[in-house]
């Protein structure tokens, strides 16, 4: 049986959710629009080097804008979701999977040893940090301010300090 979360593909990028509704201000979608036009242009030849020159100061102006740490080589799966971009921390070595979110003040990072994978149509809480080479399954719940060091498992909620596992979301 499939839960209301599960409704929100876990493979195939909902490329909607990045698209900024017209005169509204949404610079998280403006910064994940550098960065995809970024990873595009740099593939085009000398006429997409030259013009992705140009993106890297969107991506600066933008990352500003936003106060986030978010590499424009970062491993970003489409329909990524930021409303609230400020203090987004991302390694550049971490890998996301399409149709996340991922809420302000969030660090994915390492200790030293590896990054970690976040699979598809995963939420990550305010504040969480998931740390190391650690797994997190798809449609699985980070919860705020959880501290995440161990792998969870698809379909589970995370919380607490350090990451306890939930049952079912």
């Amino acid at each position: 049986m499939k839960t209301s979360r599960q409704v929100i593909s876990a493979t195939e990028p909902d490329l909607s959710r990045e698209q900024a509704i017209p005169g509204k201000y949404e610079p998280g979608k403006y910064l994940l629009a550098s960065i995809r036009r970024y990873q595009s242009l740099r593939t085009k030849g000398p006429t997409g080097k030259l013009l992705s020159k140009i993106t890297v100061l969107q991506h600066r102006f933008w990352s500003a804008v936003c106060g986030a740490d978010i590499p424009i080589n970062a491993n970003l799966g489409g329909g990524l979701l930021i409303p609230h971009p400020n203090g987004i921390v991302i390694h550049p070595a971490a890998i996301i999977g399409p149709n996340c979110l991922i809420m302000h003040q969030v660090t994915i990072g390492t200790t030293g040893k590896g990054t970690p994978i976040i699979e598809g149509h995963v939420d990550i809480g305010a504040g969480a940090k998931i740390l190391g080479e650690v797994h997190i399954g798809a449609h699985a719940l980070i919860g705020a301010n959880a501290v995440v060091l161990k792998n969870v498992p698809a379909n589970t909620t995370a919380v607490g300090v350090p990451a306890r596992i939930k049952g079912n979301p």
